[in-house]
């Protein structure tokens, strides 16, 4: 019997979708625990499978496809981003490796924008008074925030989720740059505009990060690059967390350089540096800019269409390029 493992709990039938996408009786087996599946554990369960769906805390290695066996036709991975797996090992063992985009691109955008709105506007901080039951009356100082409608929005990482991010800055009559590796992406959104990073950064009053999580841009944004943002600029961050030196980031909000920052993602999660916990001025979510239901589900259903296809004999839907 064809064998699937997954390493956590998915808002799916995983067993359902599977045998009803394949027309096989599939074997599926579910890492129960309410938390991360040890590695001890995922490289015992993994011989003999012929596929596994991984979530981005599980490491796709060597050791891992060696492990696994001659059975193993394919790595699902439930992210878009995949710096957890070695796509050169992979190859080596003749195993696809695919990935889940497009599906968590609204939800992502929208998330970048509700830290957006929520670090412009100190809505974390309000938040904190009310609940501490602190006093308070109206004042023209209270807990003043920054103005979202008429700024300059400056975009670094120019993929499916940088451009919904800048298609809704439309709303908020935004004038909107972006910075990307890429040469031919400044059609995909009218009124965005190519800009070389050193322009992007002195010019934003916000800037936010799409960038994928490689050797290159380990700590892409560092103390000289905090540096060259205008006082005040507003940082945000739904990528990836090695992208940010998180103690640059630290120093730059502390003294007063940066207004604030919205963070989704951290370099060591789920720990997250502790001056970042003690600033006001941050708000800080933990890693949930895909987390919907619809898109929770839709990147289990692209993961199951994608094992499928292989089991199948067919190309996947969503393979990894390296």
């Amino acid at each position: 019997m064809t064998s699937v493992l997954v390493t956590r709990r998915l808002p799916t039938d995983v067993a359902a979708l599977l045998r009803h996408l394949t027309g096989i009786d599939i074997d599926v087996e579910t890492w129960p625990g309410a938390g991360l599946m040890p590695r001890e554990k995922l490289l015992r369960k993994v011989a003999g499978r012929a596929a596994v769906i991984t979530m981005l805390t599980d490491r796709v290695d060597a050791e891992l496809l060696e492990t696994a066996g001659p059975d193993l036709r394919i790595v699902a991975n439930y992210a878009v981003g995949h710096d957890n797996i070695d796509l050169s090992a992979c190859q080596q063992h003749a195993v696809v490796a695919t990935n889940t985009p497009d599906v968590l691109t609204a939800a992502t955008a929208d998330a970048t924008w509700a830290l957006i709105l929520a670090a412009g506007r100190r809505i974390v901080e309000g938040d904190a008074v009310q609940r501490a039951g602190t006093p308070w009356s109206w004042a023209p100082d209270f807990l003043l925030g920054r103005e979202i409608t008429g700024k300059t929005l400056g975009i670094v990482g120019f993929g499916r989720i940088g451009q919904a991010v800048a298609r809704r800055a439309a709303g908020f009559e935004m004038t909107v740059l972006f910075h990307t590796a890429s040469s031919n992406r400044a059609r995909t959104v009218p009124g965005a505009t190519a800009t070389p990073l050193a322009e992007l950064l002195a010019r934003s009053d916000i800037i936010t990060v799409h960038l994928p999580a490689t050797a290159a841009t380990h700590h892409f944004f560092g103390r000289q690059e905090f540096a060259a943002m205008k006082p005040g600029t507003l940082f945000v961050n739904t990528a990836r967390g090695n992208i940010v030196d998180e103690g640059a980031l630290s120093e730059a909000l502390a003294s007063g350089h940066l207004f604030a920052a919205g963070l989704d993602v951290f370099e060591h999660e789920p720990h997250v540096h502790r001056r970042l916990r003690e600033l006001p001025n941050t708000v800080l979510t933990p890693h949930i800019a895909s987390a919907t239901s619809e898109t929770r589900a839709a990147m289990a259903e692209l993961a199951c269409r994608n094992i499928a296809a292989v089991l199948n004999g067919q190309d996947p839907l969503t393979p990894i390029q390296s």
